[in-house]
């Protein structure tokens, strides 16, 4: 008997338990009446779910895939192996078919459902990026040339029109802000290409961000239901038969699924429906900053309570922050009322903000708060633009020193520039000479620009912002590396950590 064979056999033996088991389960169904049936949310919602076919010629170029893989072996991987949250964070890319070696092509294959019952279709921008044909599966069985009307990577939001003869089956929409972890929730879909599969489990978390560069506007839904490669673009169901997220991504190290998963909100989904259907685009708000997580180091520093809050670390010129007065050293602890508790709750609030709305902005400045208005500005659509000088998530500050151990000196006018600093903004480190400094990172030729949220353009203003420092203390700097900037914690040898 061959290795086929016995695969074969396998899967019956498991299919004979399984049935064996639904026996079971009926006899003891009275033990377990307390737990829902979504029977009848399947049978009146599986006609709106679609399932979603683009193929692809290989001439176009996706634009759509960062930070994507494919299962190992299967066309379409992206190389993106030394990243390791890259490779963690896998979305669900339908189960590509082996190319012919006439066709040298690849079909993907998706989930995706209809919202309205002329023929709009939700699924997810990576499904069909860059596809030169979309088809969708209707239940009963009809094929049909889809139209790919419009799609946000950043969101990873698609959406399809197609035309049928009569009306269609549309799916209700649900409000996604009134989730709560616990609640239970249902997937159906197409994984590894089998229809209309339907899948349980309850919300593990709402407003998770991920901390992603490729996603940083979306704070997902998660949740432990069962979904896998194929489910890409299919619709998260709450008990009362309401779409409430659009499955997108898994947490995962071997491109299957592990117990942790994520769904787009459907209230971001509904509003890049509607963006594109009014304008053709996406549009985000945008303040102009470039923020960090609050560190241990500035909690010491700052004499905070916690480490909660967003520190801001760059101000872009002429942005809407600038203009409001927020200054490179604020934390930002609450935006529009609601609190931020870690620097990547900053982008998506901000990123949902309508151009030219005024956002309250809570920050604290020189131990104080205190509430700006802030006119949220439209973030560029050109990409290297948005890069440039969109709200962000900087990097987390390199570890704090145990001393200062660095020297200083003046920038000339010309140097400063360059830098594209201002006059008297900024000492230049001239030398390193503690171990734990170097170790933190601090090299010569890093620009100092504040000391414990004071702003310090001269030796001498450096020395009288440090010298009342004491043993045990954590000095705080603000220190530009590049075109980049960030905060770096430095203790004082001698206190009581040593």
């Amino acid at each position: 008997m061959n290795r086929l064979a016995l695969r074969t056999l396998s899967c019956a033996a498991v299919m004979s338990l399984a049935l064996a088991g639904g026996v079971q389960a009926q006899n003891a169904a009275p033990a377990m009446s307390g737990l829902p049936d979504f029977t009848s949310i399947v049978q009146k919602n599986a006609p709106a779910v679609v399932h979603v076919e683009a193929k692809y010629s290989g001439k176009k170029q996706s634009k759509a895939r960062p930070g994507s893989r494919s299962m190992p072996g299967m066309p379409g991987d992206d190389d993106d192996s030394d990243d390791p949250q890259a490779e963690m964070f896998r979305r669900f890319f339908g189960m590509p078919m082996m190319p012919s070696p006439e066709e040298q092509a690849r079909t993907s294959l998706g989930s995706g459902f209809i919202i309205s019952p002329d023929g709009y279709v939700l699924t997810n921008t990576h499904v069909v990026d860059g596809a030169d044909t979309v088809t969708v599966r209707l239940q009963d069985r009809r094929v049909l040339t889809a139209k790919v009307v419009g799609s946000d990577p950043q969101y990873d939001i698609a959406l399809l029109k197609i035309d049928a003869k009569g009306g269609l089956p549309a799916v209700s929409i649900g409000d996604s802000r009134t989730l709560k972890p616990g609640q239970w929730v249902l997937a159906i879909g197409s994984p590894f290409g089998f229809d209309y599969t339907v899948t349980q489990g309850i919300v593990s978390a709402v407003g998770r961000n991920l901390g992603s560069q490729d996603q940083p506007y979306t704070s997902f839904i998660q949740t432990d239901v069962p979904i896998n490669r194929g489910n890409s673009g299919g619709p998260l169901f709450d008990l009362q038969g309401r779409v409430v997220g659009v499955n997108s991504q898994i947490y995962s190290n071997t491109g299957g699924y592990q117990g942790v998963a994520f769904s787009i909100p459907i209230d971001v989904a509904m509003n890049v429906v509607k963006q594109i259907k009014d304008k053709g685009y996406v549009s985000r708000g945008q303040l102009g900053v470039m923020v960090q997580q609050v560190s241990d180091d500035m909690v010491k520093a700052l004499k905070l309570d916690n480490a909660t809050g967003a520190a801001v670390t760059q101000v872009t010129k002429g942005s809407a922050a600038e203009k409001a007065g927020i200054r490179p050293g604020d934390v930002i602890l609450a935006y529009n009322g609601q609190s931020i508790n870690s620097s990547a709750d900053l982008p998506p609030l901000v990123g949902q903000t309508p151009p030219g709305t005024k956002a309250n902005v809570e920050i604290l400045r020189d131990g104080k708060k205190e509430t700006v208005a802030v006119t949220v500005a439209e973030m560029p659509r050109d990409k290297k633009a948005a890069m440039a000088s969109s709200d962000g998530e900087q990097p987390a500050a390199r570890s704090a020193a145990s001393a200062l151990g660095l020297s200083v000196q003046d920038l000339d006018s010309d140097t400063r520039q360059q830098l594209g600093l201002k006059a008297g903004e900024g000492v230049a480190i001239s030398n390193v000479t503690g171990p734990v400094a170097a170790r933190a990172g601090l090299q010569p030729g890093d620009v100092v620009l504040m000391v414990n949220q004071k702003k310090v353009g001269s030796v001498t203003a450096f020395r009288d912002a440090t010298k009342d420092a004491k043993p045990g203390d954590t000095v705080l700097l603000l220190v530009r590396h590049g075109d980049q900037s960030g905060f770096v914690g430095l203790t004082v040898p001698g206190g009581k950590d040593e």
